[in-house]
């Protein structure tokens, strides 16, 4: 496990999209939607027993997909559907082109009007940009990162990942 020294991230809270139980070990966990590494922490998330608490750390330059992604979970949340959306794009990583989140807004029952006019708009993108730069600022430089009892790590524990 490697620890980043950074600056101080805000420590979880309700803005922040969560799941899990509420008296679970809260773990912020920033996350890119085209990261493979970031797939698997998310399983391994969904399976532990702590509270996720998902923040983007969503750069254009590192994936062009990454902000779009980013920007297409959060208008799914302003439907309700942010983890099932993040499930979808994190399960099936080949399926992520507008056609593909087009047939995805249909599976969850979003209205696709919204879900377009939402990804584009500046409150969306103001969030995943303020997402990323908390992230960078607090010292995350790759993916995942996450933070737990105020430590910024590249890696989860063993006792989070069942030793795996």
């Amino acid at each position: 496990m490697r620890e980043l020294t950074s600056a101080d991230c805000r420590p979880p809270g309700p803005d922040d999209h969560r799941r899990g139980p509420k008296d679970g070990l809260p773990v912020v966990f920033f996350a890119d939607f085209t990261c493979p590494e970031c797939a698997l922490a998310a399983s391994s998330l969904a399976d532990s027993g702590v509270l996720v608490h998902f923040r983007h750390i969503a750069i254009s330059s590192r994936h062009r997909r990454a902000v779009p992604l980013a920007a297409a979970a959060e208008a799914a949340a302003l439907q309700g559907a942010f983890w099932g959306f993040h499930d979808a794009l994190f399960g099936d990583p080949g399926r992520t082109d507008d056609p593909h989140l087009w047939q995805l807004c249909g599976a969850l029952g979003l209205s696709l009007d919204r879900f377009e006019a939402d990804r584009r708009s500046e409150k969306v993108l103001a969030t995943v940009a303020s997402q990323t730069s908390e992230a960078l600022r607090a010292g995350a430089i790759s993916t995942p990162s996450f933070v737990i009892g105020g430590r910024l790590l590249t890696e989860l524990p063993d006792p989070i990942t069942g030793g795996a």
